[in-house]
């Protein structure tokens, strides 16, 4: 029986100890929280989207692209929804985004600790790991009160994203200590600081529109959905979904724009023959006037100078710039870009420096969008790095 200690109590820590307990492996788990799941409980603003029926290798993003879809391949979403389904989690569709039917998160962390404690999983709290090494086959797990022996490592204790109390970046620290590479960790899923004097006045208005991501002047990724706009930029899913390439450009010193159309049903000659049109009912009022109704009225002084043409109106609506400086701190992120180098690992998640060692979760330098692609990624990796760490025998290749 192999001795896996899992370092991580969140959804690929669980994740991992509960395939590793089924398959054998006498496990435990260092939390170094008061209570595992933590982040679990803050996703989906509570509700946990667990993960999304469109599946493809596009969905997760790496500096190995090939790499993510080999482990989403061995742990697919059926496999995920069954999963659950049989820990007792019904789910529900959203267009293609599966929740559970209950609509909590509470839900899904309640039924991975019940299912790791009818496995004997041994989850062991406010334990932060502080070394590992490796002597005579074995692994020692240092924390700052104890040390533990075991077989497997998996470090799967997350990344520094996120407001939840006690995500650090010290599952990067331990695989830097084992030699291995960490693509520097970026902010994703998180909004835009843009560079302008004018935000305060559009402050808290949401409008459906698209969002151009242009760097160095070419347009990068286009994504569409129900825009923010905040005292210090813009926010929102769509720009959620370019955040990880914007963040990643600025600091790299690129020049990073992006490029909103607020009118996005409507061609650029559509809106100005409809506000022509609305000008010749209402010959009265002014360009601004005659977007009353169209546009968010707090919006409209922001957009539209007072001196504006009709064509100029209709052309800002359309393309509206703004220049961003960058994306903000982790704490306002969703997840990480970057993290452990995926050329370092085998399709197990195991180490291809230390035998024996396993990542599983955000640690590794794979992210998604929003939509539940980065819980599935937690859950695959998780699955995947858990059942090779139980196997008998040697290195799993």
């Amino acid at each position: 029986m192999n001795r896996v200690v899992i370092i991580g109590g969140g959804a690929s820590g669980l994740t991992a100890a509960i395939w590793a307990a089924r398959e054998g492996a006498a496990v435990t788990v260092l939390e170094q929280n008061g209570k595992p799941a933590k982040k679990i409980l803050a996703t989906g603003n509570g509700r946990c989207n667990l993960t999304n029926i469109q599946q493809e290798p596009s969905c997760y993003r790496c500096s190995d692209p090939r790499f993510p879809w080999k482990i989403i391949e061995q742990f697919p979403v059926s496999d995920t929804i069954r999963f659950f389904s049989q820990l007792g989690i019904y789910t529900r569709n959203r267009n293609g985004w599966m929740y559970p039917y209950s609509d909590q998160a509470s839900s899904v962390a309640r039924v991975l600790e019940m299912e790791a404690a009818y496995r004997k999983v041994k989850i062991k709290t406010n334990q932060k790991v502080c070394h590992i090494r490796k002597a005579n086959g074995e692994f020692l797990v240092e924390t700052d009160g104890w040390q533990y022996t075991c077989d497997r490592v998996i470090i799967a204790c997350g990344g520094c994203a996120s407001q939840v109390e006690g995500s650090s970046d010290s599952g990067y620290r331990l695989a830097e200590e084992l030699g291995h590479t960490v693509i520097p960790p970026m902010p994703a899923l998180v909004p835009l600081k843009c560079s302008g004097n004018y935000f305060s006045r559009w402050a808290g208005v949401r409008m459906e529109g698209t969002v151009a991501l242009e760097i160095e002047g070419h347009v990068f990724l286009r994504e569409r959905g129900e825009l923010l706009f905040t005292d210090y930029g813009i926010s929102g899913i769509p720009v959620f979904q370019i955040s990880r390439y914007a963040v990643r450009a600025c600091r790299e010193g690129n020049q990073v724009r992006c490029r909103l159309d607020l009118m996005p049903d409507l061609t650029l000659g559509e809106l100005t023959a409809l506000l022509n049109s609305r000008k010749k009912s209402c010959p009265y009022k002014s360009v601004r006037e005659l977007l009353l109704g169209l546009v968010p009225e707090k919006m409209i002084p922001v957009l539209v100078p007072e001196a504006a043409t009709l064509a100029e109106a209709a052309g800002n609506l359309k393309d509206w710039t703004v220049n961003v400086k960058d994306g903000h701190s982790f704490r306002q992120a969703q997840v990480c870009s970057g993290g452990v180098s995926t050329r370092e690992m085998t399709e197990n998640m195991e180490s291809r420096l230390v035998d024996g060692l396993y990542f599983a979760g955000e640690v590794a330098d794979v992210d998604g969008p929003c939509g539940g692609y980065n819980l599935q990624w937690a859950w695959s990796s998780g699955a995947v790095a858990g059942r090779a760490a139980a196997r008998k025998g040697g290195r799993d290749v």
